[in-house]
């Protein structure tokens, strides 16, 4: 998703007010953007914490801003002068982190983003996984009152299909045995991986794309009526807590609803005690296209 946003940069974002900061990554991604903007891209170097400060500096000015960094450097590192700088003084500034979940399999841990949505959340930030390339533009541009944080990963598409009008919620693959909420690009994942199973057999597939589950994030009511009547999936490259699943069971709690069974499957860690690609992370996690076919079409316990 990263030449994607880097596109949505350049064709809507490169006016005289727009900054791009840059935590000295990019290269071979972010060569356009730099000529784009020209001094108005700023690397500010292995120095995330200065990069949130001038943001915000640049904020306070009116301007429009975006930081950009690996999705932990992007939110860990800085925490204090995120929740100091932007969160406490509600500046809208768009974090954005590359690579969330597992993204940067093989370089370990400490490149890993497992609980990055419920960290930016606790703090109010606003949280945005597009589930597809197309969804960043409708993001960004997105009226907000506070700041963002736009957590990028890879698209995942069944070939030959077209991706609906961007919603924070979208039914991406019907089905009639339950739903499925999939958060950010494992909605593709696993509208790919049900997508010739017979409508009959499959819970219908539904692409999760903002958090927190408040205002226009809120569960529509069609999710809502078929979670009461079938078992409910959650399926997220997240860790339990503070993900798509707790908020979910939360929503449906205070609004007096309860599903007749729920699944939750989400970043597990290092079971192993091994790391690699992303792709082996998703397979010990069980996040992976054939075992989301075996959850469904067995309907075992996780």
């Amino acid at each position: 998703m990263r030449k994607a946003f880097a596109q949505a940069i350049i064709q809507n974002f490169s006016d005289d007010d727009c900054f791009f900061l840059t935590g000295d990554l990019g290269f071979m991604a972010l060569e356009e953007v730099r000529d784009a903007l020209g001094e108005r891209f700023i690397n500010c170097g292995v120095a995330e914490q200065s990069m949130i400060g001038i943001a915000a500096g640049l904020a306070r000015e009116g301007m429009h801003v975006f930081a950009y960094s690996i999705a932990p450097f992007c939110y860990a590192r800085p925490f204090e002068q995120i929740r100091n700088d932007l969160a406490l003084t509600r500046l809208p500034v768009c974090l954005v982190g590359n690579g969330g979940g597992y993204g940067y399999g093989y370089m370990g841990p400490t490149h890993h983003a497992l609980e990055d949505c419920a960290v930016m959340a606790a703090l109010g930030v606003r949280c945005l996984v597009p589930a597809f390339d197309a969804d960043i533009v409708s993001q960004l541009k997105a009226q907000r009152d506070g700041p963002v944080y736009l957590r990028l990963g890879y698209e995942v598409m069944p070939d030959g299909e077209n991706v609906l009008s961007y919603a924070p919620w979208r039914c991406v693959l019907p089905g009639s045995q339950g739903v499925l909420a999939a958060l950010g690009p494992l909605a593709g994942v696993a509208w790919k991986a049900l997508s010739d199973l017979d409508e009959a057999t499959r819970p219908a597939v539904w692409a999760v794309t903002e958090l927190p589950l408040e205002g226009r994030a809120q569960p529509p009511q069609a999710f809502l009526k078929a979670a009461e009547s079938d078992t409910l999936y959650v399926i997220e490259e997240h860790a339990k807590q503070g993900g798509l699943g707790m908020q979910i069971s939360y929503f449906l709690t205070a609004h007096g609803l309860q599903p007749k069974r729920l699944i939750h499957r989400h970043a597990l860690g290092y079971p192993s005690g091994r790391y690699g690609s992303q792709s082996f992370h998703r397979k010990e996690c069980e996040l992976d296209a054939n075992s989301l076919r075996v959850l469904v079409l067995q309907r075992k316990t996780p």
